[in-house]
């Protein structure tokens, strides 16, 4: 395993990113941009109907974002001309064929040059429409390998999917792929054409009824999470990509060297492009996003070396190596706000109160029932006995419409609360091992979980990017 060196690989390099609005695309493009200037192209893919809209999408959620400023500074006033001659955008749908490019000779022009594929795309609502979820995250991985096919120098295709689609597996979960028809009930076989025909039986069915967009809606968010749960997934989300996982394993047949990159749950930068970029408020048993695309281009030019197809599974986490407990977590955001105190509407400091833990779902629901949904009824009951004005009652929908939404999201995340496996990262350690020995730039590239120390990180990273985003 000879990695070399990582920029003289970028150099003169043409990359198509697919998904490129997205939290780690960002990261990626920024990172590329940064360590190797002389990159030929990257195409970024977006869904957009046309390429006015593509650029308008590129400018205001990529890079106009603070990400950038790094870049943007090195670059002085030739900035904007830089990014107008590396970055191209590419109005399309990865859940359309051939990524939905209407564009002939754009099309042709990126089968021609491409040598390098990334897929970010993904929707990650844990309740997503079905429909929604299975064009992107399974039926667009299909597509996209077709599209890689037709490029005539694709040296590799890498793939960014979830360590949880291990669904709610325990103990030591190893890099393996899913094969075709993989369901984690044994009863079960997933069969992913039927899944395709019945939702849309389902949708030709509710339109035929003139159902309301929003009923639609509705209808196919909780149709997803019974078929997921049906072949043994928590969720919508995980159980769309890891039957895309599935099809990319199966269709792939040695075309190109593919590489499935399987991180924990993501977190802000740890240090580049500075500390504590991120977006969008995450959780924690994870790993900071600057280290996962450290790992994904270091597997990105070790197999794009290789000299026979293959494929191959990376876990990306700290579960194993480096551990950092919820408690831990909560223990150091309680004293961050007690030394940088959030000040509300009137000036004043906000206190921080104790939090509740719990050990389990059931002592969850039993705190609620308790404390807010017998208090929700006594309310209800008092408002249908006495003549109450009609502010009460327009209350009590609110609470009721509130409680249900928490107790609906906590059904959720339940499998990641209480999830109890540690994900083996046995080849993501090989590539650490083999890019410390033979890769010259390594220390640009470190994603060394055994490196990361969470105190310092989370006090002077996370937590301060984290406030920065939500009060921005």
């Amino acid at each position: 395993m000879e990695l070399g060196s990582i920029v003289e690989f970028l150099n003169n390099k043409s990359i198509l990113v697919i998904g490129a609005t997205g939290f780690l695309a960002k990261i990626f493009v920024e990172k590329i941009l940064r360590v190797q200037p002389e990159v030929k192209k990257l195409y970024l893919l977006l869904r957009a109907v046309d390429t006015k809209s593509a650029e308008e999408r590129l400018h205001n959620e990529v890079i106009g974002k603070a990400l950038f400023d790094v870049l943007r500074e090195q670059h002085g006033a030739n900035f904007h001309s830089f990014i107008s001659e590396k970055l191209s955008p590419v109005p399309g749908d990865i859940s359309c064929v051939d990524l939905g490019i209407r564009d002939s000779l754009l099309k042709d022009q990126i089968w021609n040059e491409v040598d390098t594929v990334i897929n970010f795309a993904a929707t990650t609502n844990f309740d997503e429409r079905y429909d929604v979820a299975l064009g992107i995250n399974t039926m667009g991985a299909l597509h996209l390998l077709n599209f890689v096919k037709k490029c005539n120098h694709a040296k590799v295709l890498v793939h960014l999917s979830t360590a949880y689609v291990c669904g709610e597996d325990g103990g030591l979960i190893k890099e393996k792929p899913f094969r075709l028809g993989t369901a984690k009930k044994s009863t079960k076989v997933t069969d992913i054409g039927m899944e395709k025909k019945l939702v849309e039986e389902k949708l030709k069915n509710l339109r035929s009824e003139h159902a309301e967009e929003s009923a639609i809606t509705s209808y196919m968010k909780d149709y997803g999470s019974k078929r997921a749960r049906m072949h043994g997934w928590p969720n919508t989300y995980v159980f769309t990509k890891a039957m895309g996982e599935m099809l990319l394993v199966h269709h792939n047949r040695d075309t190109v060297p593919l590489v499935i990159l399987r991180p924990t749950m993501v977190t802000s930068t740890y240090q580049e492009p500075f500390p504590g970029w991120i977006e969008g408020v995450r959780t924690i048993d994870g790993i900071p996003a600057d280290m996962v695309i450290n790992a994904l281009i270091m597997a990105m030019v070790e197999y794009a070396n290789r000299s026979t197809p293959s494929e191959i599974i990376y876990h990306v986490g700290s579960s194993l190596r480096n551990p950092f407990k919820f408690s831990k977590f909560q223990e150091l955001g309680i004293r961050y706000f007690v030394q940088n105190p959030l000040i509300d509407k009137d000036g004043k400091p906000i206190k921080v109160g104790k939090v509740t833990t719990f050990s389990s779902m059931a002592s969850f629901r039993i705190y609620m029932a308790i404390r807010y949904s017998l208090a929700l009824k006594v309310f209800h009951l008092a408002i249908n006995t006495v003549l109450f004005q009609k502010s009460y009652k327009d209350k009590y929908i609110a609470l009721e419409r509130k409680l249900k939404r928490g107790m609906r999201l906590a059904d959720l995340y339940e499998p990641y609360v209480f999830f109890k496996g540690i994900f083996d990262d046995a080849n993501s350690e090989k590539l650490q091992i083999a890019a410390s020995k033979t890769c010259s730039e390594a220390h640009a590239f470190n994603f060394d979980p055994t490196s990361i120390n969470w105190e310092t990180y989370m006090m002077d990273a996370h937590f301060p990017g984290l406030v920065k985003h939500v009060l921005k």
